[in-house]
């Protein structure tokens, strides 16, 4: 059957010298309606956020604090042609929220619900710090830690803590200080774990509540087994990273070989003024072969990254160390002639 074709209604009129007139009906609404339309169209593709399509993180650490609170540490690409850029937080309850551009200055931010809105400056790199409260949550002994992380991320539990179940298995797990590091990868993630103040994780069983010896010998029972299955893991993992070395920890080979080491003491009797907690980061700089990266200081004293940069310049007014630029991260390095120096 072929398609029927509705012509545009049109009225046609004969004048009186002869001429033909055609009116034609609906035209000057077509005409109307289409700028219309696609002004619309350019008014919608305007006011879209594209800043999500230029965002992505470069690097997410996370440190979990014996309170439960969990300190975030990221790294994040932005477009630096969009003046503001809205980040999406892990949570409501927020701290110590910093955020800084990539030449090293802090920038404006508003922070509202569990989003901030952040003035770019022109950066096409934001490193964002804060403390958060809504990650851990605690039922009887055992600690939960929950995230849906937009991208691989790294996990640094408390001390005194033994992982007691998990979603997904880790990339990577390593001891740091006498502390449980996990690499973990994107998407949802949940860690079982139990935490005490003391030396000995579980809580000492109350002689008065009969129901604590079941409790105690049910946890410890899912301790075993779990670790055990950690302990197979961690194996399996460690036998790969003999096969292939992974990117990152070439990079930090090479980052941190041994340089020409520098007395300490020499260095503090040149600067008999040098306060007691910079006398710390240098001692952990030489320890570390004369060099360390700023975001490895920060891990080791628990400081955030404002607090530790003031650090940093501080020691580098008094000409102790340098600051070099590599990988878009400082390094911190000692300087070598400073047993030269009087």
């Amino acid at each position: 059957m072929n398609p029927e074709i509705v012509p545009i209604h049109r009225k046609e009129s004969l004048g009186e010298d002869g001429i033909l007139f055609v009116r034609t009906e609906g035209i000057i609404d077509t005409m109307v309606k289409i700028p219309l339309l696609v002004a619309s169209m350019i008014i919608v593709a305007a006011i879209m956020p594209i800043q999500s399509s230029f965002s992505s993180p470069r690097t997410l650490d996370l440190i979990i604090y014996p309170d439960g609170s969990t300190h975030v540490s990221t790294e994040i690409d932005v477009d630096p042609f969009v003046t503001d850029y809205e980040l999406d937080l892990f949570g409501s309850t927020i701290d110590n929220f910093v955020a800084v551009g990539e030449n090293g200055f802090l920038l404006t931010t508003d922070v509202v619900g569990n989003f901030a809105l952040i003035e770019t400056f022109g950066s096409s790199v934001i490193s964002i710090e804060y403390d958060i409260h809504d990650l851990v949550s605690k039922q009887g002994r055992v600690w939960t830690f929950s995230l849906d992380a937009p991208s691989d991320f790294t996990l640094l539990l408390p001390k005194n803590s033994a992982i007691v179940g998990m979603t997904n298995l880790p990339i990577n797990m390593e001891i740091i200080d006498d502390k449980n590091q996990l690499t973990l990868s994107n998407g949802q993630a949940e860690i079982n774990y139990l935490f005490s103040t003391n030396s000995i994780i579980p809580d000492p069983i109350d002689p008065v509540n009969p129901t604590s010896t079941s409790d105690y010998l049910s946890y410890a029972l899912i301790a075993g087994v779990v670790s055990a299955a950690v302990i197979g893991i961690a194996a399996i993992i460690r036998f790969k990273q003999k096969i292939v070395k992974p990117i990152q920890d070439q990079q930090l080979t090479q980052t941190t070989q041994k340089i020409e080491t520098i007395d300490t003491e020499t260095i503090f009797k040149l600067n008999p003024d040098i306060r007691e907690d910079d006398k710390e980061i240098v001692k952990f700089i030489s320890d570390n072969g004369g060099q360390a990266f700023e975001s490895e200081l920060r891990k080791k004293f628990l400081q955030p990254r404002t607090t530790m940069w003031r650090a940093v310049k501080r020691l580098e007014r008094n000409e102790i160390i340098e600051i070099e630029k590599k990988d878009l991260q400082n390094l911190v390095k000692l300087r070598k002639n400073m047993e030269k120096e009087e």
